[in-house]
């Protein structure tokens, strides 16, 4: 009853969202949910949806594109996030900027999932700082690269010194190991994961502590990257992670439905036509009036898609030049991999329930 509870709230604060209302308060918002309980088994749920046929889904959108709740639209780093949810404060967790921690319902539900399992496994666990996710319409953050469609997520560390105000740097003396590996575990194994981006230094202690606690060292070798340099491995190096995981989730729902109504959206007027950008290499002699002649762009929408805050550029770097009026590429349909399944569970985690595949 509980998860239809939250489930029920998250679909309400999509429609908050979507309709432009301030949120309710916590009072506020459970009376709206007790007043209209008896309407939610009519909802569609997240399968009916996918199984609507395009006609079907094209009415819905004219009348009510809320009802199709959160959608993630175009790519991790060119796209935009429809009817949001936002991620408010609980005792798991507390929040860099609120206005940049909207996400969709999958991407929430996530969260609970993995940072509930922490508090599972260590019931007294201190609260962990959430940073950026996406604004309420996603987009393009100044600060980032991706995070523009709801299903990025930075999560902070675990230290044996408790809350931090802000992101530090992990080290082997101030990171609790035993709650960041069981983070770690249930992103892997209770989500559905398609990469972790981790400084291999808070990779590589990660890993030496799994291998103590009795983890399968060929499941271990198989997620991070760094041991036998698997491209499809989920736990990846990049450089400016060291402070914290930068997460991100598939959705099968929010993307998928993403896909197919973003068109609909586009022709009946509720979304501008999708902004695509092409790489350009500068080459000697070229300025950004020359290169927004080139593709029909316009220098101010080159500064703004690249951050630029003048006109000098140099040869050598690669712009992404914003076009508009193009279609969209066709995309297939999305196909979520397995999650990669753990042979067995050391006893120091059999206080949670794990998949396994030896159902231990």
């Amino acid at each position: 009853m509980l998860s239809f509870f939250l489930a029920f709230g998250f679909w309400l604060g999509s429609l908050r969202a979507a309709l432009d209302l301030p949120p309710a308060d916590p009072v506020q918002r459970a009376a709206g949910i007790a007043a209209v309980v008896s309407d939610a088994a009519s909802a569609p749920s997240p399968a009916d949806l996918l199984a609507l046929p395009d006609e079907d889904l094209s009415r819905r959108v004219a009348a009510n594109s809320a009802s199709l709740g959160s959608l993630s639209i175009g790519a991790a780093g060119g796209g935009i996030l429809v009817n949001p949810v936002p991620l408010l404060p609980e005792p798991g967790w507390t929040l860099a900027d609120p206005n940049g921690a909207f996400a969709t319902i999958e991407t929430v539900a996530f969260i609970r999932t993995a940072v509930g399992t922490v508090r599972e496994l260590f019931p007294d666990s201190p609260a962990i700082s959430i940073g950026d996710i996406s604004f309420r319409e996603g987009g393009k953050m100044k600060r980032h690269a991706t995070h523009q469609s709801g299903r990025d997520v930075d999560f902070g560390f675990y230290y044996k010194a408790g809350s931090q105000a802000s992101f530090v740097a992990g080290t082997a003396a101030n990171l609790d190991l035993p709650r960041n590996w069981a983070l770690v575990r249930a992103l892997l194994v209770r989500t559905e994961i398609e990469t972790i981006l981790l400084d291999i230094r808070i990779q590589r202690l990660l890993y030496a502590h799994a291998l103590k606690i009795g983890e399968d060292k060929d499941w271990l070798d198989g997620i991070f990257q760094f041991v036998k340099g698997n491209a499809k491995a989920p736990i990846v190096h990049v450089a400016g992670h060291r402070t914290h995981y930068h997460v991100r989730f598939y959705n099968r729902t929010a993307q998928e439905l993403g896909r197919r109504v973003q068109p609909l959206l586009v022709k009946l007027g509720k979304l501008k036509p999708p902004i695509y950008s092409v790489p350009h290499l500068i080459r000697n002699g070229e300025t950004l009036g020359h290169i927004a002649a080139r593709y029909g762009s316009s220098v101010r929408a080159i500064q703004q898609f690249n951050g630029l805050s003048g006109t000098l550029i140099r040869a050598g770097r690669t712009l992404r030049i914003p076009l508009k009026g193009v279609s969209a590429p066709p995309e297939a349909p999305l196909v979520v991999p397995s999650r990669p399944l753990p042979p067995n569970t050391p006893e120091s985690l059999l206080a949670v329930s794990w998949n396994s595949t030896s159902g231990r």
